[in-house]
């Protein structure tokens, strides 16, 4: 037999029922996602009421790792990657210089590589 738990689990997974009462959506009534985990979904506001205390652990948990990915996540490089070897351009102009062979930007480990090879280093 299931606990109420794994009972709750298993209308969550679904998607398309009611966390709380159980009720799918019905008659063109859509289903309304908690807005802080975005998990669970409610048919209307006395539902997710009635759900909070059952809810509010797993929310809270899920609330926390969404505010993290958002707050950690990197920002796009400002000048993108080196075509060369991938890495992240330099932030100082001193640091990357424009090709115009080819049109690119790489940095400056890629533009004295092939010095360093010819010359043994």
């Amino acid at each position: 037999m299931m606990s109420a738990a794994a009972a709750d689990d298993n209308n969550n997974n679904n998607g398309n029922i009611c966390a709380n009462c159980g009720k799918g959506e019905e008659n063109g009534k859509s289903l309304k996602a908690c807005t802080a985990c975005k998990m669970v979904k409610y048919c209307n506001r006395e539902c997710q009421i009635a759900h909070r205390s059952q809810h509010k652990k797993e929310c809270k948990k899920r609330a926390a790792e969404l505010h993290d990915e958002k707050l950690f996540k990197s920002p796009p490089p400002e000048h993108g990657d080196c075509p060369i070897c991938l890495l992240r351009m330099p932030l100082l102009d001193t640091g990357r210089r424009y090709m115009s062979c080819c049109g690119k930007e790489i940095c400056c480990g890629c533009i004295h590589a092939p010095v360093m090879m010819i010359k043994g280093i």
